[in-house]
């Protein structure tokens, strides 16, 4: 199967999900990792992603203001009700080291290697983000190839064939496939 580029970054869900089940079909994936703020698209794809290690990774509590969380209470309801786990924590990749350079107006080792992530797109670096965040809370195992759905803002445009691995051993993380992506970002 040959990457599928959008055109442009943005929600691509839908068609993120069915490409991503059609690849499925083709490869022994039993682990999907979603990225999810509102559980819009944790949702659509705990339903449609039925029956395997689904796991809908939310924004940390307190992201955008203290102690809010941004997962609608319904839309993890029916992520539950649909058999997948959620997963809110730190992000891998910003952590304490964000409080460090908002105070200290500097950049550390994650944020580097986040913002050299993203010259492959948003979504990318959430990917392996995600995956690696999947990992450590032990919902996924280092080793597996799992399928990690992300995107830019709102919705997935992106998908990515993984090789999982917990964040001290982040090198040994490998980017098998990238199903689709967008080609402008």
């Amino acid at each position: 199967m040959e990457t599928i580029y959008f055109e442009k970054s943005g929600d691509h869900t839908e068609e993120v999900l069915k490409i991503v089940k059609e690849f499925i079909k083709k490869e022994e994936i039993k682990s999907i990792i979603v990225a999810s703020t509102t559980g819009k698209t944790g949702v659509l794809a705990s339903s449609i992603f039925k029956g395997l290690n689904v796991v809908i990774v939310t924004h940390s509590t307190g992201f955008i203001k203290p102690n809010y969380q941004e997962l609608d209470k319904e839309n993890a309801k029916k992520i539950i009700e649909n058999g997948a786990k959620i997963l809110t924590t730190t992000h891998a990749l910003s952590g304490i080291e964000r409080a460090i350079r908002k105070k200290f107006n500097t950049i550390l080792p994650l944020e580097i290697i986040a913002n050299a992530l993203r010259l492959f797109g948003e979504g990318t670096k959430v990917a392996i983000e995600i995956t690696i965040m999947a990992t450590d809370a032990g919902l996924v195992n280092a080793g597996e190839n799992v399928i990690a759905i992300a995107g830019t803002g709102r919705g997935a445009d992106t998908a990515l064939l993984i090789k999982a691995a917990n964040s001290f051993n982040f090198f040994d993380l490998k980017v098998r496939k990238i199903i689709c992506k967008p080609y402008d970002f």
